[in-house]
């Protein structure tokens, strides 16, 4: 009899923690969903052969933490990944204004060269130069370097080669003044860059880092 006492006893304690566990991740999860509110961020996308997981991780993780988060691109409308994921783009290129973000990111894929052949894409990159946080993902830092501002500072970006410019993208970024690292993802000031599509988390919380204060 004792011994099942001592056994219901047991299970009673353990249930209680286990509810006090979950209520402090709820409490800790509750915060967290607020530490981007009033946040605004702006990701930019080809309208067609974005990356998917560049997106849609990125997306989710601000959204999920409570920023205003604008979809650009080339034109609007529906935006198709290389895989099939979908991005609805309200606003085009000529319709946004990099200054009015607290963040700006350009999304890697197979279409980066159609964003980057537009004068308006790089003028936004300039443009956010300024910003808390502007960020490139997977072939997308060649826009940045394309806009003069990644010379002095470290990034990274998807290795490859790149036609327009006869060499491979790391190549390309250095002969435009970064120091190429080769890093998932390389945080220097306010730049963040990331190098593909398996580094969509990690970008996406370095990120938010930046723009929550964390880590400063």
């Amino acid at each position: 009899m004792r011994s099942w006492m001592a056994m219901l006893v047991i299970m009673l304690c353990a249930a209680t923690l286990g509810g006090a566990e979950k209520g402090g991740i709820a409490k800790k999860e509750g915060t967290m969903e607020k530490r981007l509110n009033g946040k605004k961020i702006l990701m930019i996308v080809a309208s067609e052969k974005f990356r998917d997981e560049e997106f849609a991780v990125p997306h989710a993780h601000f959204v999920g933490l409570g920023a205003q988060v604008t979809v650009a691109s080339t034109r609007k409308g529906t935006a198709t990944g290389m895989f099939g994921a979908k991005a609805e783009a309200t606003a085009t290129l000529a319709e946004v204004k990099g200054g009015n973000y607290d963040a700006v990111v350009f999304v890697g894929g197979a279409g980066v060269p159609t964003v980057r052949a537009e004068p308006r894409a790089v003028e936004i990159a300039k443009e956010a130069k300024g910003l808390p946080v502007l960020a490139a993902i997977c072939w997308a830092p060649t826009i940045l370097a394309k806009a003069g501002v990644l010379a002095g500072k470290k990034a990274t970006v998807w290795k490859g080669a790149d036609a327009e410019y006869g060499m491979t993208t790391d190549k390309m970024l250095e002969k435009n003044g970064a120091k190429f690292t080769g890093d998932e993802v390389t945080v220097d000031g306010n730049i963040v860059t990331g190098n593909g599509p398996a580094a969509a988390q990690k970008f996406a919380e370095a990120i938010e880092k930046k723009l929550s204060g964390v880590g400063k």
